[in-house]
Parts: structure tokens; sequence; C-alpha cells
């Protein structure tokens, strides 16, 4: 098996997309009583804001360099 070099963008992304990920989960588990749907959507909120967090962070780590 191969690693692939894997710069500090990507990596960047992958945690976003992850991180506002767990936060939906969270979020989720709160209102997992009242709703399981409202549990469900929470995660794809999360999803969805980090695929709109992880290109601005590639804006800024463009304009940096």
């Amino acid at each position: 098996m191969e690693k692939t070099a894997k710069t500090k963008k990507e990596e960047k992304s992958n945690w976003a997309i992850g991180g506002t990920t767990m936060i939906g989960v969270g979020v989720g588990l709160i209102y997992l009583q009242t709703s399981v749907l409202i549990f469900v959507a929470s995660i794809i909120i999360g999803v969805g804001a980090g695929l709109i967090v992880a290109p601005i962070l590639s804006l800024f780590e463009k304009a940096r360099s």
C-alpha cells in the first residue's frame, strides 16, 4: 500500500468537513428525543456547512501564500 502525500490545504478541508459533521451530530443528539428527523437533518446540515467552509479555507490559504 502506498501512502499519498497530502498538502496542508487538503488536510484542513478534511478537518473542516469532519469538524462540522461532529458539531451536527452533537446538536442532533440534543434533539434526538424530540425527533429523529431533526437528528438526521442536523447531520446533513453539518456536512453541508463543512462543504461550504472547505473551499473558503482554501481561498484563504491561496491568499496567504
